[in-house]
């Protein structure tokens, strides 16, 4: 698959693997062999050139989808440090992280050959998207895969945190016998508030209904009450007559500290509260004050505002020490079905795009999806969305065959797929990647 013409120059010779830092565990895998030399009129650019960077413990079964497409995979086991990520994505065309490695415009300005990222997760936070958007790099995350993982984690917190288990456990480790049912109470017959009713909330209302807990969510888009569970008008209606609370929004400029003292101060004494969303959305010195102050019977929390890069590394939070208070490292979706479910999927989506240039699933670009016609060459062109720049595209086409053609625009990008003949499709190329508006250019088959 090639690049544009500014990246072809940059992309020769680049069969060589780049260079291994000694300080990070990594593995190079080179694809099998790709037999005889294409045709003449093949134009992608050679698979085994297209170098898939994998960054934190992404499933294996990612790395072997790569690996099966002929790609040069590469799997680093940890975030690597800044200067070694940008030596490593320098020549990437593909990197897949999860939520430690941090892709922001100065580390997406070393990418030049960077044509998708793909979040082994369901967060993007960890990218600039628009930057990664107007450099014409599709991302690509797995918004449903680990639902079901979280969902299960805050069901279990949610019956520990009623029982005081953790304050127990921790007793007994101790050698301190503490046999009592002060503040134990089930959960049948409590009331859930869970804010945010996404893939997670609605999987979680359906999983307490079933405990024989009253589900009531609040949304800011109005959505569709799984079971018996009723929707209330505003946060603090939720919140503010709920026995429990779990919190399940995105991490965005207008969810930062959306719980803070004000909302703490709304629920009633006794109330349990769980995080396991993103640790922005939560002021934790306000709900350190809360449990420390018994207003909160008890809290879990799964994410933090700042959070250790790697493993091993100091963790410190003002929730730690407080009562019955349930500290987990970002464990939601950590399980082996999530994470196999996660990488089939991110790495799917990539897969197609470089391939077919599909961008189904893309979080920053427009979702296009064009069927394959035989005889044909693909031409994918990423562009500035501006006035002007769809007549000037047409205009290159004009005098030659289109078989299918498809154009989309998403906020300050556009994006087309066109199948033109292969006889032509070189020049109708080089022509649409000389529009100044044009990003980048691709050639497929």
């Amino acid at each position: 698959m090639s690049s544009d013409s500014s990246d072809r120059a940059a992309d020769s010779g680049t069969n060589d693997n780049p260079s291994q830092s000694q300080h990070e565990q990594s593995q190079s895998v080179s694809p099998p062999a790709l037999g005889p030399s294409p045709s003449p009129d093949i134009t992608s650019y050679p698979k085994s050139q297209i170098k898939v960077l994998l960054l934190e413990k992404i499933s294996k079964a990612a790395a072997q989808l790569f690996i099966n497409e002929g790609f040069n995979v590469e799997v680093i086991d940890k975030s690597p440090p800044h200067e070694v990520l940008l030596e490593k994505i320098s020549s990437a065309h593909a990197i897949g992280v999860r939520s430690k490695t941090i892709l922001d415009a100065g580390v997406l300005a070393h990418a030049k050959r960077l044509l998708a990222i793909g979040c082994f997760c369901i967060g993007t936070d960890q990218v600039d998207l628009p930057t990664a958007a107007t450099n014409g790099t599709a991302v690509f995350n797995a918004p449903f895969a680990n639902t079901r993982s979280v969902a299960e984690l805050v069901l279990g917190e949610l019956l520990m945190l009623a029982r005081q288990v953790f304050d127990r456990c921790g007793e007994c480790h101790r050698g301190t016998w503490n046999k009592s049912s002060a503040g134990c109470v089930e959960v049948r017959g409590k009331t859930l508030a869970i804010i945010g009713y996404g893939h997670v909330g609605s999987q979680l209302s359906v999983l307490a209904e079933a405990l024989g807990m009253h589900v009531q969510f609040y949304d800011v888009v109005p959505k569709l009450p799984l079971g018996n569970a009723v929707a209330k008008e505003s946060l603090a209606a939720a919140i503010s007559t709920a026995d429990f609370v779990s919190i399940h929004v995105p991490a965005e400029p207008g969810t930062v500290n959306l719980i803070g003292a004000k909302e703490f101060e709304l629920m009633k004494k006794g109330t349990f509260f769980i995080n396991a969303s993103r640790g922005s959305v939560v002021d934790v010195n306000a709900a350190a004050a809360a449990l420390r102050s018994g207003h909160l019977a008890g809290g879990a929390f799964d994410v933090f505002p700042e959070e250790p890069s790697a493993a091993g590394d100091p963790f410190n939070c003002a929730l730690q020490g407080c009562k019955n208070t349930i500290l987990t490292p970002h464990i939601g979706g950590s399980t082996e079905e999530a994470q196999v479910a996660i990488g089939k999927e991110v790495a799917t989506k990539m897969i197609q795009f470089i391939n077919a240039g599909s961008s189904l699933g893309s979080v920053n670009l427009p979702e296009l999806a064009l069927p394959r016609v035989t005889g044909t060459h693909r031409i994918l062109n990423i562009h500035q969305n501006r006035p002007g720049v769809l007549k000037e595209i047409n205009h290159q086409l004009a005098e030659v065959n289109v078989v299918a053609q498809m154009l989309m625009t998403r906020g300050p990008v556009g994006y087309l797929i066109v199948d033109v003949d292969r006889s032509v499709s070189r020049e109708v190329k080089k022509s649409i990647s000389a529009i100044s508006a044009s990003i980048k250019t691709r050639i497929l088959y």
